[in-house]
């Protein structure tokens, strides 16, 4: 079985905003396609367009009703991936050694040479974060993009994850929260950010960002309203808004 590091120098991990992911997959896609074509193993697709499709993706969004008592029922788009837990149970059960945390970042990663593909690691992992890939027969899952966020070959805006960096709205914050000042830590102490089931004991490092609370909108009667002058176009409009006019 694999040990755990009593510590680790950083803590990297993601912080999740749920007030302002939109559900748009774009994390997903980016995720599938850099972890794809860049340089860790692909990730399979088989009869991708067929009827019985499979394959691994290491970033799933989940939506979900949320009815609250008081307040007006809202969409909640809800990502998960790997949260590189502290106290891992996917690392403890690898009888080969396969699966471990890195001391120097705490991320949990997959030795994939070292992989034998018995599932133990999905079996324990409380959160499906892990998938077989069909083809591979090897363990996949997230790996917080390590070859991107310490590649000496992009620019410092792209040493992000992939999913953090192609987010448009925001969503997803990237840095190590074993530093005070680092923006996860304050986003989470500003937020509350919160554990995805604490009462798993797996201590994640990944944070979520509750949505904020809907109020109800009381309906008023529409204020009148006074046309606005239009300006003068010039040029191709001002000539297509004058013959529009003989034409009315």
């Amino acid at each position: 079985m694999t040990s755990l590091p009593a510590a680790s120098e950083k803590r990297l991990g993601l912080v999740i905003d749920l007030d302002t992911c939109v559900g748009c997959h774009a994390c997903a896609v980016n995720c599938k396609e850099w972890n794809t074509s860049a340089g860790a193993s692909p990730l399979s697709d088989v009869d991708a367009y067929g009827a019985d499709v499979s394959g691994a993706w290491l970033n799933r969004i989940h939506t979900f009703e949320v009815t609250p008592e008081n307040a007006p029922a809202q969409i909640v788009h809800f990502p998960k991936s790997c949260l590189h837990c502290d106290d891992a149970p996917c690392v403890t059960v690898c009888p080969t050694g396969a699966s471990y945390k890195r001391t120097e970042d705490g991320i949990v990663l997959v030795n994939e040479d070292m992989c034998i593909g018995c599932g133990l690691c999905a079996w324990a992992c409380p959160y499906g974060a892990r998938e077989m890939d069909p083809v591979e027969n090897v363990m996949k899952k997230c790996t917080l993009c390590v070859d991107r966020i310490y590649s000496d070959v992009l620019p410092e805006e792209d040493r992000i994850p992939a999913c953090v960096r192609t987010c448009p709205s925001s969503a997803r914050h990237f840095g190590d929260f074993n530093d005070p000042a680092s923006n996860v830590s304050q986003l989470v102490a500003e937020r509350g950010g919160i554990d995805l089931m604490p009462e798993m004991g797996t201590r994640p490092v990944n944070k979520y960002l509750p949505p904020r609370p809907k109020t109800r909108s009381h309906a008023t009667a529409p204020a009148a309203t006074v046309p606005a002058a239009t300006p003068k176009a010039d040029g191709f409009l001002g000539w297509l808004d004058a013959a529009l006019d003989k034409l009315g």
